[in-house]
């Protein structure tokens, strides 16, 4: 089966579809200009100082950094947050939102990007399902209680040292802030939002069940399956098809379908595989 006809089969999935999942990884960002952090590597071109320093991503994103050294651990986040604030949301996260009322479907997304994108581009942010957190929401370091609240801070940061000229502080007890993202070896992170969260996603499961559901990956790797596990196992449901879009691992056993593209491709030549008009 070529692309084309891939395409195809995908637009038939969503266009027969009652409901959608929408589940993505990293590579749903490349298309607006975001970094994957794919290997050393990537992570090094997008942050070259950690690469002086011998640093890696799993180095960087590590909690111990707010405990023993603020303005160094701000610096990678307090970068991220400044990135994330100024992207734009590539064209795809349109596409998606266009079928949604098209075609009147009941859907949810589900990530494990902490860029807030989806927020950015419209969808409902009571249909989000963030596994790893958000970078637009703090806690304590500590943390002194499971408060969270709203990233409001302006963080400059000097990209030559990678160090923040300023540290969030917790609204409780003035301690060290973080994000309220979960990080590598992570034993402070305050679950209690993406917990109700995934309430609210499971409530979506449970009122999906003996509706023709289709489950639409993008940008999501092996290298940490989360999000492909969830794809897999949404799509096991009966009656349900999933779609895999990843340019590098789009394989998906059948009768789910595997696009070997972007993100924005292969949400696009679905896309143009659709009718002009609602389905009857």
């Amino acid at each position: 089966m070529d692309l084309r006809e891939r395409f195809a089969a995908a637009a038939e999935a969503v266009r027969r579809a009652e409901a959608i999942i929408i589940t993505a990884g990293a590579g749903m960002g490349v298309d607006s200009g975001l970094p994957d952090f794919r290997g050393d590597a990537g992570f090094w071109k997008a942050y070259p100082p950690y690469e002086k320093l011998g640093i890696s991503f799993v180095g960087a994103a590590n909690p111990a950094h707010f405990e023993r050294d603020p303005a160094f651990g701000w610096g990678f986040y307090g970068h991220r947050t400044n990135l994330y604030r100024a992207t734009v949301p590539h064209a795809g996260f349109g596409i998606l939102r266009n079928w949604i009322g098209r075609f009147g479907l009941d859907s949810f997304v589900v990530t494990s990007n902490v860029d807030g994108q989806f927020q950015k581009a419209g969808f409902a942010g009571d249909h989000i399902l963030e596994v790893h957190g958000s970078i637009h929401h703090l806690q304590c370091t500590t943390p002194c209680s499971p408060a969270i609240w709203d990233n409001r801070e302006t963080i400059p940061v000097d990209e030559a040292t990678m160090r923040a000229g300023h540290i969030p502080r917790c609204i409780r007890c003035g301690g060290v802030a973080r994000p309220n993202i979960l990080m590598f070896g992570d034993y402070g992170w305050v679950s209690d939002r993406t917990a109700r969260q995934q309430r609210a996603f499971d409530e979506f499961l449970a009122e999906c069940r003996g509706r023709r559901l289709v489950v639409v990956e993008m940008g999501a790797g092996t290298a940490i399956p989360t999000i492909r596990y969830l794809t897999e196992e949404a799509g096991s449901r009966p009656g349900a098809v999933a779609v895999r879009i990843n340019p590098r691992e789009p394989r998906i056993s059948h009768p789910h379908i595997s696009l070997p593209c972007g993100a924005l491709e292969g949400l696009a030549g679905i896309d143009s595989m659709l009718p002009g008009d609602s389905p009857p």
